[in-house]
């Protein structure tokens, strides 16, 4: 029974997406030179509509990219894709970063830059623009990309919101 759980763990650790967006260094001054510390900003997501994104820090490299993929995983939001694409445009602020995104027909394929691409990656979306305006921070980035992903509301929810079904809404 012991190696089955193990098993399903290795299963449910596969099944996901894991980015690495950013890698910082840095380094404190102590008496007997520099000590340095790593943090990490990850990506994590199924490619399904499920993704959540982590921010780690440890002594070495290794345990901060581990500690990052386990927050990243614990606070998951659903994206309402459609064909690949968003249900509609949005722009989201997080502190001084801006992110516009965009739906696109099928072919276009993913249009955005760093750490908004790795995000819509990992939540599975295919044809996508986007532009990252304002600060150019990738923990920014990154938090202004879930606050609109937050913010989408997918057809079934318009069409309740609105009074009408799923049918009368797109035909």
């Amino acid at each position: 029974m012991e190696h089955q759980k193990d098993f399903n763990k290795e299963n449910q650790q596969k099944e996901y997406v894991e980015k690495l967006v950013k890698l910082n260094r840095t380094a404190k001054v102590v008496k007997g030179g520099r000590r340095f510390s790593f943090s990490a900003l990850t990506v994590v997501g199924d490619q399904k509509g499920r993704v959540g994104y982590g921010f780690g820090k440890a002594n070495d490299v290794s345990e901060a990219i581990r500690k990052s993929i386990e927050k990243a995983k614990r606070n998951m939001v659903y994206v309402p894709l459609k064909n690949g694409t968003l249900p509609h445009e949005i722009q989201a602020d997080y502190k001084s970063s801006s992110v516009l995104l965009k739906p696109a027909c099928s072919g276009t394929g993913l249009i955005a830059g760093g750490p908004v691409r790795a995000v819509l990656e990992a939540a599975g979306a295919t044809d996508v623009l986007s532009k990252s305006l304002g600060s150019s921070s990738s923990i920014n980035v990154v938090r202004a990309t879930f606050e609109a992903v937050k913010q989408l509301m997918d057809g079934k929810t318009v069409a309740k919101n609105r009074g009408k079904t799923l049918k009368d809404l797109w035909g």
